[in-house]
């Protein structure tokens, strides 16, 4: 059989393909062969072995949530599990945020990221302790707790999974320790040449004596310490010390960050606010890459067991169940409703995210030859209901829910337990 004739292993007929790294936004089809993209083009001939109609759906390079926690177990109830987070919720790749360190990356690597489906990778987190349930124990995150030389050393052992480093400044950390430990995390980031990702806004319990940092200096100390491409997380936080200052506008320090070249990351979670998320994007910010953040604290999963009941603190340490279970399509499906555009949200779980990982030749895109990671989204249009831990609700009129993805060409269903369905507004 001559290479014209030979069939494809699988064409994804007629579907919305947006691909914003090659300009491409438009209905047209793509052909796989051998885990790799083979062809994109419309009414594409064939032959093929597979063809699946996904007209009226959204074609997209595979989706990349920029903030995961999938170290289970060895991270306690924080931790889930790596496929059903990854390609069983249409993402084909997956960024842990601070969960493995340098004393847990080898488990890391050979437990959670060798044996999954999903493409996964990690910022190593700046403390030795890595995310073993630190909202409960603050002590482990201090600067004492920061091994800058050891863990520069096993970020360059795992150069090939370790893309970023993770550090928290938030408030009862800054009333604790100042910037110091905020300053080694940097001093590692420049170490392996890596970006550096910060969370905002409030973690731990304040401490029983001291006085309260101001969380409105934490951005610019931050700033200060933070160099063109680190990440600046979770701007749309309902707590203080994030993006909306004591008054309830941007922070005046905002624009400049990102006039310095910082970036911006959603890093979702249960602590996102439509109020405070449309008080910044007012305000001219969009950001550029979308993590879900979602994790064990957030979801209505049973705990590992062995787990304790409850925890002496759990009322302190922001542990709320979601009003909604969410997902990174949904994430999505929230910027939509809050006016972003569709062009101005693919990018954000796509190629804005390989640029942060300085992946751009690898993932992202729907390159001829690169590994066929497609995510299939439904785009459902209608009224649906939205609802934050705040209580705020909002309506949308689209809802993106995953259909199937192709991991370098093999396809998984969306049929994650965590994975949220749409609510009509009119029933709620």
């Amino acid at each position: 059989m001559s290479e014209q004739t030979k069939p494809f292993d699988l064409i994804l007929r007629g579907g919305h393909v947006i691909d914003p790294a090659q300009g491409l936004d438009g209905m047209m089809d793509i052909a796989v062969t051998d885990g790799r993209i083979a062809a994109i083009g419309q009414a594409i001939p064939g032959p093929a072995t597979t063809v699946t109609d996904v007209s009226g759906k959204l074609v997209l390079p595979g989706m990349i949530d920029t903030h995961a926690h999938v170290f289970r177990y060895v991270t306690g109830r924080f931790g889930l599990d790596a496929d059903m987070v990854g390609v069983r919720s249409g993402v084909t790749t997956l960024v842990d945020q601070g969960g493995p360190s340098v004393l847990t990356f080898p488990a890391f690597r050979e437990y959670i990221a060798k044996p999954a489906a999903s493409r996964v990778l990690a910022f190593i987190s700046a403390y030795m302790v890595g995310g073993l349930e630190g909202h409960y124990y603050p002590e482990l995150y201090g600067p004492d707790c920061i091994a800058v030389a050891d863990t520069i050393r096993a970020g360059q052992a795992n150069a090939d999974l370790v893309r970023g480093v993770k550090g928290h400044a938030e408030i009862a950390g800054f009333t604790r320790w100042g910037n110091a430990a905020m300053r080694k995390a940097a001093e590692i980031a420049r170490g392996l040449d890596r970006p550096l990702y910060i969370h905002f806004g409030q973690l731990w319990p304040m401490p029983g004596e001291g006085t309260p940092y101001d969380p409105d200096a934490i951005l610019p100390e931050m700033l200060e310490i933070m160099r063109p491409g680190d990440v600046l997380a979770h701007p749309f936080t309902r707590h203080p010390g994030g993006f909306v200052d004591r008054h309830g506008a941007l922070h005046p320090v905002v624009r400049e960050a990102l006039a310095r070249g910082l970036k911006v990351d959603v890093g979702h979670g249960s602590h996102f606010s439509f109020r405070m998320a449309r008080l910044v994007i007012d305000a001219g910010v969009v950001p550029d890459t979308l993590g879900a953040d979602m994790h064990g604290y957030n979801t209505t999963l049973p705990k590992p067991r062995g787990t304790p009941e409850a925890h002496p603190d759990d009322a302190e340490n922001h542990l709320f169940a979601g009003k909604q279970n969410f997902s990174l399509a949904s994430a999505m499906t929230s910027m939509l409703a809050l006016g972003l555009r569709l062009d101005q949200v693919v990018p954000m779980v796509s190629t804005h995210c390989a640029a942060m990982l300085r992946m751009q030749d690898e993932i992202g895109a729907l390159r001829l030859g690169a590994e066929a990671d497609i995510s299939v989204l439904h785009d459902e249009r209608g009224r649906f209901r939205l609802e934050d831990n705040e209580g705020t609700v909002v309506t949308a009129e689209r809802f993106l829910r995953p259909a199937f993805c192709l991991r370098a060409g093999r396809r998984f269903d969306a049929d994650s337990e965590v994975l949220p369905r749409p609510i009509l507004a009119e029933a709620a």
